[in-house]
């Protein structure tokens, strides 16, 4: 699942294929910022870029794993602008401090030409301070690790490993990193059978651990809405990730992607009491 839009609204009553990216040159009544949060691995990245081209908005990363993503393909991104992605070192503990003091920095410059800030990503404990700080008031597919691993996560994390590092501080405290230590470490001695056989178990843990960490990222999801009364709206992806191709493409659109910008537009710019007036 998804959440976004601290605020609760109706839906306006319009098929999800009709909200064009034209139909929203309302000027905002005052500033307003869209959080997506969810587990890891149901596509809150893909969601941001969707609403980003759909609104005149910039994302804003709260993923600690991307803080130090050079790797993130331009094309990917659809030309929008994007703060905290790669832009800190991966050997540098990025604290919670260091991320509220640069995402209100960023928000403040988005803001401030006119533009919403949408902060993305499945570091909820980040997203919880910026929001305290600033006083406005997940699960993961198995088939994810194995895609990553098939697109060559394994020499990726090889670059960063190191028989002395420190697995509590930067890119390496992240799940995918620590769990390659043991076989990073035996890989010369092994013949390919014993090497296979380790890569496995590695990987088999990076699920599990990554299973734990969607646990966790909706328990506190669950505790921002029940504890603290943040109103949120779920939009569910489990029907796009059993699907394949182009209707994956459509059960995003219908699902996810229509259904938020829906949700967005009526946070943004308060369709809910246009459409009370009979005259509307």
């Amino acid at each position: 699942s998804f959440t976004l839009c601290k605020q609760t609204m109706s839906l306006p009553h319009k098929p999800p294929g009709e909200l064009k990216s034209n139909f929203f040159r309302p000027r905002l009544e005052k500033e307003k910022v869209v959080i997506i949060m969810g587990a890891t691995g149901t596509g809150k990245s893909r969601l941001s870029i969707d609403l980003a081209t759909r609104f005149p908005a910039e994302i804003i990363n709260s993923d600690g794993t991307r803080h130090n993503d050079q790797e993130d393909p331009e094309e990917e991104r659809c030309g929008v602008p994007h703060h905290l992605l790669g832009e800190i070192s991966p050997y540098t503990d990025f604290t919670i401090t260091d991320f509220v003091d640069m995402a209100s920095h960023a928000m403040d410059s988005v803001l401030s030409g006119g533009r919403v800030p949408i902060i993305a990503g499945g570091w909820n404990s980040y997203i919880e301070a910026l929001v305290d700080d600033e006083d406005f008031y997940a699960y993961q597919n198995s088939e994810r690790v194995d895609k990553m691993v098939e697109m060559g996560m394994v020499d990726e994390v090889r670059t960063f490993f190191d028989a002395n590092a420190n697995y509590a501080v930067g890119i390496r405290k992240a799940i995918g990193v620590p769990e390659f230590d043991r076989y990073f470490r035996a890989e010369p001695y092994l013949d390919k059978q014993q090497r296979g056989k380790l890569l496995q178990e590695a990987i088999q843990e990076i699920k599990r651990n990554t299973c734990k960490l969607a646990c966790r990222q909706l328990e506190k999801i669950h505790r921002l809405r029940n504890k603290k009364n943040w109103k949120i709206h779920m939009v569910d992806a489990t029907e796009v990730f059993g699907r394949r191709g182009k209707d994956a493409d459509e059960a995003w659109e219908k699902l996810v992607a229509g259904h938020s910008t829906e949700i967005v537009a009526e946070f943004l710019y308060n369709f809910s009491s246009q459409k009370s007036d009979p005259g509307h």
